[in-house]
C-alpha cells in the first residue's frame, strides 16, 4: 500500500508544480535569471539522467560497455560529427564491447 501512497503524492506534487508554473505572473517569467534557469534546467536534468544510467546499475557504481559508448560519443562530438553518426557510433562501440565480453 505504501507504493500507492508514493504514487499519489507524486501525482499531486506534479500537478501542483504544473499549476504553479501556469499561475506565475508574466513579470516573473520575463526576468533574466528565470529565463536562464529555464534554458539550462533541461540540459542539467538530461546530463544527470545520462550519468545515472551510464555509471550505475541502480544501486552501485558501475563501469561497463556503456561507458565506452559514451566516451566514443564524446569524442565524436568533439570532432563535430553529425548527431546521427554520434548516436550510431555510441551504439556500435557499446555493442562491440559487450560482444567482447566487457
Amino acid at each position: 500500500m505504501t507504493i500507492w501512497i508514493a504514487i499519489g503524492v507524486t501525482a499531486v506534487g506534479c500537478y501542483l508544480v504544473k499549476y504553479l508554473g501556469l499561475s506565475a505572473p508574466a513579470g516573473v517569467l520575463e526576468r533574466p535569471l528565470v529565463k536562464r534557469l529555464a534554458a539550462l534546467l533541461p540540459v542539467a536534468l538530461l546530463a544527470a539522467l545520462t550519468a545515472q544510467q551510464t555509471f550505475s546499475d541502480g544501486r552501485y557504481p558501475l563501469l561497463d560497455a556503456k561507458v565506452a559508448g559514451l566516451a566514443a560519443a564524446a569524442v565524436a562530438l568533439v570532432l563535430r560529427a553529425p548527431f546521427l553518426l554520434v548516436v550510431g557510433l555510441a551504439v556500435i562501440v557499446t555493442a562491440g564491447v559487450r560482444a567482447l565480453g566487457g
